[in-house]
């Protein structure tokens, strides 16, 4: 067993970062539950890449990315309206670090968008995805900021970015005073490009800062939002483009997956998992709980009712934990409990039912789990055991966050809505 098919997360620490979600490369809207049976191999990235994407815990690229990436990381000109969180950050971010070469002094790569927390934010996910590929240098310039602190880095051969990510204004202003040189820009992203493609100003900027590149680049602008009229300008910009626009509404990233909630308390929770292992038909489910102490004591109680469970967590020792996912993955187990630390980890064909016994603490978590069952376009099923006003708030955003009504699981299910036949 390959032991790089484990992601080694630390037990119990949110897998969510603060601050503003990440729109790219994390997976917070949903855009890594893996419908597909690609996985990030066979874009043949570079393998300092491909081990950041493994350390990140990504398995299967979202649809968008399978679209883009082969064609990007090629230097094709690409032009993508995609809803937020199918992951566009990292189509660029990946296809840009796949092809640069490094030179001191020379900047190759340009991403522009409308706010400096967005521009942050891009910056961070470079960062992420630029692990281990440390002589590539990376810096954020937006307003609200000394000037003469951006100056001051590209003038420095030894600190000046070979990515720049910044506000329009800035960067402009940056290139005006030839503190930002662009003759050896080889990539020109926009993200979100229509909001700065339809203001005015910052059009005047963005425009001003592609003139001055060569004309021999890669252009890419992406978008959650992309009218049929800002598309012609953008168009204006490339040299026969890709273009990928996706739909909002019918590509969500969870359908195949039937998902109920089960209204109970605390203490009608084992019963009621009982009854359904015993009426639910399923190849293989997971059982998510909260913490390493519920994983194990409800475990124990599966085995003395003669459930063939095995549990995994962080608190196992490595070898151990590497043991049982084997055991589980070959179908030697039909039954897995699981902390959240495994809601993004375990990738099992075989999954077609997903319970949350412990309501997930936030919609993040809950894609991350219920993504475990219907992979690869497969059916699946996701339930979860609402027993507090907290699980209760828990459900009202996963139903907001992804647009979907979850509703209550009726009496009977019919096995033909969830498994594949």
């Amino acid at each position: 067993m390959d032991n790089e098919d484990l992601i080694d997360y630390e037990e119990e620490v949110p897998t969510t970062t603060t601050g503003a979600p990440s729109n790219g490369a994390a997976a917070t809207d949903g855009s890594y539950v893996g419908i597909h049976s690609t996985g990030f191999r066979d874009f043949l990235l570079k393998p300092e890449l491909l081990r950041a994407i493994s350390d990140l815990g990504f398995e299967h690229p979202s649809e968008v990315q399978q679209e883009c990436i082969p064609q990007s990381i090629l230097g094709m000109d690409v032009v993508c309206q995609a809803k937020s969180g199918m992951g566009k950050t990292a189509v660029f971010v990946l296809a840009t670090l796949q092809q640069i070469e490094p030179v001191d002094g020379e900047t190759s790569v340009i991403i522009l968008c409308h706010t400096r927390e967005l521009a942050f934010q891009i910056r961070n996910e470079y960062a992420r995805f630029s692990k281990y590929m440390p002589e590539v240098r990376t810096s954020v310039f937006y307003g609200g900021t000394p000037v003469a602190q951006d100056q001051a880095i590209l003038k420095d051969k030894t600190k000046c970015p070979h990515i720049v990510v910044g506000t329009p204004g800035r960067m402009n202003a940056l290139v005006r005073d030839k503190a930002l040189k662009t003759s050896g820009v080889k990539h020109f992203v926009l993200d979100e490009c229509d909001k700065m493609l339809e203001q005015i100003d910052m059009r005047r900027d963005v425009q001003e800062i592609f003139r001055t590149t060569p004309h021999h680049k890669q252009v890419m602008m992406f978008s959650a939002t992309l009218s049929k009229e800002v598309r012609p300008t953008c168009k204006k910009f490339m040299s026969n483009p890709l273009e990928i626009y996706v739909d909002d509404e019918t590509k969500l990233t969870l359908h195949g997956l039937q998902q109920h909630f089960v209204r109970l308390t605390e203490t009608e929770k084992n019963r009621k998992l009982n009854d359904l292992l015993d009426s639910l038909e399923f190849n293989q489910v997971i059982i998510f709980v909260k913490s390493v102490g519920r994983a194990n004591e409800l475990n124990k109680l599966l085995q003395e009712c003669n459930f063939p469970s095995i549990c995994i967590h962080g608190g196992l020792p490595q070898e151990e934990r590497i043991k049982r996912y084997t055991a589980f993955k070959a179908f030697e187990k039909r039954i897995l409990v699981a902390t959240d630390i495994f809601g993004r980890g375990i990738d099992v064909e075989r999954v077609n039912v997903s319970i949350s016994y412990d309501c997930p603490a936030d919609a993040d978590s809950y894609l991350h789990r219920a993504g475990r069952a219907g992979r690869f376009g497969t059916k699946g099923l996701s339930i979860i055991f609402v027993s507090s006003d907290g699980d209760e708030e828990v459900l009202k955003s996963i139903q907001s966050r992804f647009e979907i009504a979850v509703p209550e699981l009726p009496e009977s299910i019919s096995a033909d809505s969830y498994m594949t036949t």
